[in-house]
């Protein structure tokens, strides 16, 4: 059997001494389109960025092929693994062409980044992402979508064969939301990555991954095929609402309905 790209055992993980994460198992194997769901901060991010070697567990183990991944080097985690933060930080004057061959870094190094400031792979991440248009703009003049794929071709960049996305979809309408996922899923399909993403809407994880993996009480509830797992009784114990699962015609997908919140006690 092919060896895991993810693996995490029975982690447990504190934030200002609040768990987050207690007792969370997880496997991902290549090529698997995987959603992250559950209410805000039910430990989605985090588990993210353990995945990534951002940061280690207080207990259990994460292992990024076969290797704790915290304790690896940045750069050769790089070079396997491509994060999609929520924001960008503050890049005043740099142009999107710019930002986007910073993704070679883990394979060129800061001399390489010199000697060759503009490649065939940043070029090729710019057009893959449908941005190349916006080449020669600065990063702080685009809009909200134009910089959710502007970042995406960043991750692209790099090259690797697994993507962490944290909430891709953040500050966007539903116009740019749609087009977002529909990229990753097709760069998905044409590359055969492995996407791991933190997602907020539980339909948007029914219609574009094959597995939705979903977090309560810093633990597991449920974790299958959106098909099996997206019922009315996750709606209720995950989410708190009471609500309705229905198939749509169009696309085949699932969709969660939420009708109302459930009165808490």
């Amino acid at each position: 059997m092919t060896q895991p790209v993810f693996v995490a055992e029975e982690v447990r993980y504190r934030y200002r001494d609040q768990p987050v994460l207690d007792g969370v198992s997880l496997v991902v194997r290549p090529g698997e389109c995987v959603a992250l769901v559950g209410r805000n901060g039910c430990g989605k991010s985090t588990l993210l960025r353990l995945l990534a070697g951002l940061d280690r567990p207080e207990r259990g183990r994460v292992l990024l092929h076969g290797r704790p991944a915290h304790a690896m080097r940045r750069r050769d985690v790089a070079r396997q693994v491509a994060v999609l933060h929520q924001q960008l930080p503050p890049m005043p004057g740099m142009t999107v062409r710019q930002l986007v061959a910073q993704g070679r870094y883990p394979h060129r190094g800061p001399l390489g980044m010199l000697w060759r400031p503009d490649d065939a792979e940043s070029s090729g991440a710019l057009h893959a992402a449908g941005v190349a248009g916006l080449a020669g703009r600065r990063v702080d003049t685009l809009s909200g979508g134009e910089r959710q794929r502007v970042r995406l071709a960043l991750a692209l960049a790099q090259q690797t064969p697994v993507l962490l996305l944290d909430e891709p979809t953040t500050f966007l309408d539903v116009r740019h939301q749609l087009e977002v996922l529909s990229l990753v899923r097709r760069l998905h399909g044409e590359r055969g990555l492995t996407v791991v993403a933190v997602l907020h809407e539980l339909d948007h994880a029914a219609r574009f991954t094959d597995r939705v993996v979903a977090l309560a009480g810093g633990r597991v509830a449920a974790d299958g095929p959106p098909a099996e797992v997206v019922t009315p009784s996750l709606l209720a114990e995950v989410f708190g609402v009471r609500g309705r699962v229905v198939t749509d015609a169009h696309t085949g997908a699932v969709r969660a309905l939420a009708d109302s919140p459930l009165e808490t006690t």
